[in-house]
């Protein structure tokens, strides 16, 4: 009897995880000129637990979904985005939300914290919170601000969260070995 397939297996995804307040926007914004120099096209999923409004009340788009429209696409000479209305259906997994996206080199997602899929934890002690680390196996490195090297149970590699280009050569070393173990 064969294990059933992870979905998510099929996507290059490394999850940006952590507490509110850790430095995970701040680290991904670091990040991507990094990688980018590096050669690597790069998705980002963001999930929110708030509602989401890419124009305001009273513009045309906006005016469209209240009317009722399942999905909105507006467009410009700049950039395109979708607004897909749930309208009570069940939100979609991490996995079904990948396979909107076109194709990448990696795809790194902040947010989805207990889904199973390699991680990266951000953590600071002055958020006063626990290591997501320490109960999670999918987490594989926590970059912090503080040397965690010698931390005791700590088996995830330390990085150090205020020098970004040691974290983005962790991710293209990880991404380099997880290419080389799928072929």
């Amino acid at each position: 009897m064969s294990m059933p397939r992870n979905p998510l297996a099929d996507y290059p995804v490394l999850g940006i995880v952590g507490w509110s307040g850790s430095g995970k926007t701040t680290l991904l914004e670091a990040l991507l000129p990094l990688l980018g120099q590096a050669g690597l096209k790069v998705n980002v999923i963001k999930h929110s637990h708030h509602d989401l409004t890419l124009e305001p009340a009273g513009k045309d788009s906006a005016r469209f979904r209240t009317a009722g429209a399942q999905e909105v696409m507006v467009c410009s000479p700049y950039r395109w985005a979708i607004t897909h209305e749930l309208r009570g259906q069940e939100e979609p997994t991490l996995a079904e939300q990948l396979a909107r996206l076109a194709p990448a080199d990696l795809i790194l997602v902040e947010g989805f914290k207990h889904d199973a899929h390699p991680k990266l934890e951000v953590w600071r002690p002055e958020n006063e919170k626990p290591m997501l680390a320490s109960g999670d196996a999918s987490i594989l490195a926590v970059a912090s601000n503080i040397n965690l090297a010698a931390q005791p149970g700590l088996s995830q590699t330390w990085l150090d969260l205020d020098q970004p280009q040691i974290v983005a050569d962790w991710i293209l070393n990880w991404l380099q070995q997880r290419t080389s173990q799928i072929k």
